[in-house]
């Protein structure tokens, strides 16, 4: 019986803490190490779990078979890059970097060492986008909404890589055409970045994609609506529901979508240790995730140019009222 994979992550944040307590929960694997900069946070979530809180990533590199990256965006490249020459599969939290030749680059180097690097676009383990590839035909026109209130965190982003990216892969993975034309525009409310953005992308074969991403919402809403010649899906990711239409005799007939509940988080992590060990494809290659990548940039350059008061911004300081 071969040993389980040992697992670390390098950054336990919030968003790190979440693959520790599922890493921690997973058969047949080994969560072993932690590596952050601060401290008295790495000791906590290792004391938390009884685990090795690595002093160096080098030391870490020692200590594990593959990783969570979990850091700032500004930090994956390097950190991937130093797992995975030292054979590590990884999966590094999305955006993938923070340029596409940084991506790619990743993508060749784990081709090199013949190990698996996954990005964290969590969505594509959501129950509902199952549910949706299930009845996947051509679609003709999708539009989603991704909100959420301020999250005081990954300000080094905007809106568009920090959120409406995951709905940006989503809809390449569906569409698989090439990009006729942009449109975006974005308003910067509370941070130097846009806090809120709107996409609508032509792509080569027809279908039009509407995108709106908010993170200065009162509410929290995850959907996504896709249209076909005859019917049309309304999905919720949050609440893991849906909806079809259907023309039937002249009328509307709506039928629910039947779905199996699940932590897509958990499903993600279990499929990524899953690959590691069988060294298959992951659901969200590298390559995939640097297209969804080159994409939300694009979209992030076009909606800049629609509120010039930004570039006179730069430098100013930001932040929630009262900050």
């Amino acid at each position: 019986m071969k040993n389980p994979l040992r697992i670390g992550i390098v950054g336990v944040g919030s968003i790190g803490r979440n693959h520790a307590r599922i890493y921690s929960q997973l058969p047949d694997a080994q969560f072993s190490a932690i590596f952050d900069t601060n401290r008295a946070t790495a000791n906590e979530v290792a004391q938390q779990y009884r685990i090795e809180a690595a002093g160096s990533l080098e030391e870490f590199t020692d200590l594990v078979d593959v990783a969570t990256v979990a850091t700032p965006t500004s930090s994956h490249y390097e950190i991937g890059k130093h797992l995975i020459s030292h054979g590590k599969s990884v999966l590094i939290e999305k955006p993938i970097t923070e340029k596409p030749e940084q991506a790619e680059e990743l993508v060749h180097l784990a081709k090199q060492q013949s190990v698996v690097l996954q990005v964290g676009h969590v969505e594509r383990f959501n129950p509902v986008l199952s549910a949706l590839e299930q009845r996947l035909t051509t679609p003709r026109f999708i539009e989603a909404h991704r909100l959420s209130p301020y999250p005081f965190r990954s300000l080094e982003i905007g809106a568009v890589l920090d959120l409406m990216i995951h709905d940006l892969e989503v809809i390449l993975h569906l569409v698989r055409s090439p990009i006729r034309n942009i449109d975006a525009v974005g308003v910067a409310v509370l941070s130097q970045g846009e806090d809120i953005a709107n996409a609508r992308i032509r792509f080569e074969n027809g279908c039009v994609a509407n995108v709106t991403a908010s993170r200065i919402s009162p509410e929290t809403m995850r959907k996504i609506r896709v249209f076909y010649e005859d019917a049309y899906l309304s999905l919720d990711y949050q609440n893991q529901s849906g909806e079809i239409y259907r023309l039937v005799d002249g009328g509307i007939k709506r039928e629910a979508v039947e779905v199996e509940k699940d932590e897509p988080l958990k499903r993600e992590l279990s499929s990524f240790v899953e690959c590691s060990r069988q060294g298959s494809q992951p659901v969200v290659s590298g390559s995939q995730a640097a297209a969804a990548l080159g994409l939300a940039i694009q979209i992030t350059e076009l909606a800049r140019e629609s509120f010039p008061d930004l570039k006179r911004s730069r430098g100013r300081r930001f932040g929630p009222p009262g900050a």
